[in-house]
Order: structure tokens, then sequence, then C-alpha cells
């Protein structure tokens, strides 16, 4: 990823920003020293969520699966742009996911652009199952492309990413890389993201070659998040050395651990599609509201009370919270990152 990283450095990095990451991540790490919580500086990666509705039916996804507890909608665009217009003076990077599918909202290249106009760089994440408008996509400064794709062949495609056609995501690969040639377009940065599962993991090798021939720029392999005793036997590799669980007598538990610390909820807060914040990206069902930034700013709910209370018991007992104990923090999620 050091291309990606170089690019930014270049747009997102001043001296103001820079000062306050020191400051968050010191704040950060003092707290888990003194087991108390203190919060200095700015998040400086913010998630926002367009939608929470997909068109696949990935089986270990809440959203596909349709066990996701909260409602489904799109983001108002102009809720939207009050959260960028806040951001933009403290923020360096917006990721443009959470759960569902991004690229469904009518307006989705309209909030890349209006991030990428102020200054931000911009991460969105897909599964590339929606038509794509390739050249419109260069034009909105979009910075990098987070491309889910676990399978090099239908078949074996269609096994987790249900209703989904890996023919689609190979021609949205295309045309992407064919416009940044014709445009002469460092950006989007490809990175194309292969989740190791049970049915899949004997094509890694042919994911290698493919990724090569369709010119992606970055290569990502990721262990799978599974909930119930079930998943181990239907998803994980048969190789544990490619999961981030240990398994013993029909029971799983993270390898790592539960330390009781979290970085995400001092460095990066995600905002839902109705303007709720929630603690990250794993409270997928809304378990701790922390506000909505319609009603407040997002810095007046990050730095409140209630967040403080949370990241209290994260320090003194982050295993007593249910979300905290299959979650990513922490875990090594990649078993190879590299750039092609």
């Amino acid at each position: 990823m050091f291309r990606e990283q170089v690019l930014f450095v270049k747009k997102a990095v001043n001296i103001k920003l820079i000062l306050s990451v020191i400051l968050n991540y010191l704040s950060y790490i003092l707290s888990i020293l003194f087991k108390k919580p203190i919060y200095w500086g700015h998040p400086a990666v913010i998630m926002i969520e367009p939608t929470n509705i997909c068109n696949l039916r990935c089986p270990l996804c809440p959203s596909g699966n349709g066990s996701l507890q909260r409602s489904r909608g799109y983001m108002d665009f102009q809720h939207y742009r009050k959260i960028i217009d806040e951001v933009k003076h403290y923020a360096a990077m917006i990721c443009l996911w959470n759960q569902g599918e991004s690229f469904l909202h009518r307006d989705f290249y309209q909030m890349i652009a209006y991030a990428s106009q102020a200054g931000l760089f911009t991460l969105a994440s897909s599964n590339a199952n929606v038509p794509m408008e390739a050249d419109a996509l260069i034009k909105t400064g979009l910075d990098s492309l987070i491309i889910s794709l676990d399978g090099a062949t239908q078949e074996t495609y269609n096994r987790y990413r249900i209703n989904g056609k890996l023919a689609t995501v190979l021609e949205n690969v295309r045309n992407i890389v064919a416009a940044k040639n014709k445009l002469n377009s460092r950006t989007p940065f490809l990175r194309w993201q292969f989740l190791i599962l049970k049915h899949n993991e004997h094509e890694i090798e042919k994911i290698r070659a493919l990724a090569k021939q369709y010119e992606i720029d970055h290569l990502e392999f990721k262990t799978a998040q599974i909930y119930n005793r079930e998943d181990i036997e239907n998803f994980l590799p048969r190789d544990h050395k490619l999961c981030r669980y240990k398994v013993e007598n029909g029971n799983f538990e993270l390898k790592v651990g539960i330390r009781n610390r979290c970085r995400r909820i001092w460095t990066s807060p995600t905002i839902n599609w109705d303007g709720e914040v929630s603690i990250c990206c794993f409270d997928k069902d809304l378990d701790f509201p922390l506000g909505n930034i319609i009603e407040k700013n997002l810095l007046d709910i990050w730095k409140s009370a209630k967040v403080n209370h949370i990241r209290q018991r994260i320090l003194r007992d982050r295993g007593s919270i249910p979300i905290c104990c299959n979650c990513g923090e922490g875990v090594k999620l990649r078993i190879e990152s590299r750039d092609l």
C-alpha cells in the first residue's frame, strides 16, 4: 500500500492535522496507562454509511443475511454535507461504507466528489455488482476503492457472494482501469480484497494471477468473521493459519484474546445512514447509541460523557461488552497485503 500511503500524505496531511493526530494517539496511550479516559485532538478517520441496503445475500453479513436489526435506508445528501462541512476542518480520511452497498445510493458519486473537493482522502468499498460509470467515478476524485471479490470462478464466487456475478465485477474493474489510463489518472487506487473461506482457500494462487492480469494495484487476503458454532464448519478455512480464531471442542475465540483497549473509539467514529453515531463499525445494530449528527455536531457527541463512559468500560473490562468479544481490534485481519 506504499503508493496509496504516499498519495494520502500528499493530499491530506498538514501540520495542524499531524499535531491533532499526535495529541489523539497520545491521549489514547495515556488512557491505557492510567486506566482512565483522556481525550485530546480530533478523530482523523470518519466512517460514513451511505446506506445499509445491499444487493447481495452474503451469509456472514448482517445486511445480506437479514439479521441486521436497524431500520434500512439511504443517507440524506444534506445531512451528508453537514458532516463533511464539519469534519473537513480536522479529519484526513472519509471511509464511505459500513453495512450495505454504497454504490446503490443515487447520490454516491456526488458524495465522493463533495468530500474530495473538501480536501479529504476518500476511500470506498464495493462488491462491484452494480453498474459503475467508470469515467464519472474517476472524475469524482475518489482516491482508493476496495473491491470485494472472493472467487476465481463464478461457482466459487457465488458460494458466498450470493446473487453476485463474477463477470460483472471483472468488467467493472476492467472499465475502471481503462478509464484511469484514458484520463491519465492514478486514482482510484484499486484494492482487491479476498475473504478467505473454506470453499475458496484453494484459489489463492489463481487470485494472485488474476489480480495481476486485471492490473489491480494492491491485493489483500482477509480472514473471515464468524458468529456462531455452525459457522466453524461452514466457513472457516481448513488451514487454521488462514483464520483469526482458535477452535477447541466446537467453540471459537480470537487467537489474540481481548485486551482492555480500543484504538477505534479514540480515532474513528462511525456515522450510520440516519445520522446516528456508533462507537465503531462492529456496533452493527447500534447497541450503543451516542447521538445524532442531525441534532448535534459530531465532535460534541464524540467527546461527550456518554462516550467517555464506554471508553472507561473498555479500559477496565472490554470483555464484558459483547460486541467487543468478536471484534477485529488488535487482530491481524489480513494474512497477506501487498502492492502488485
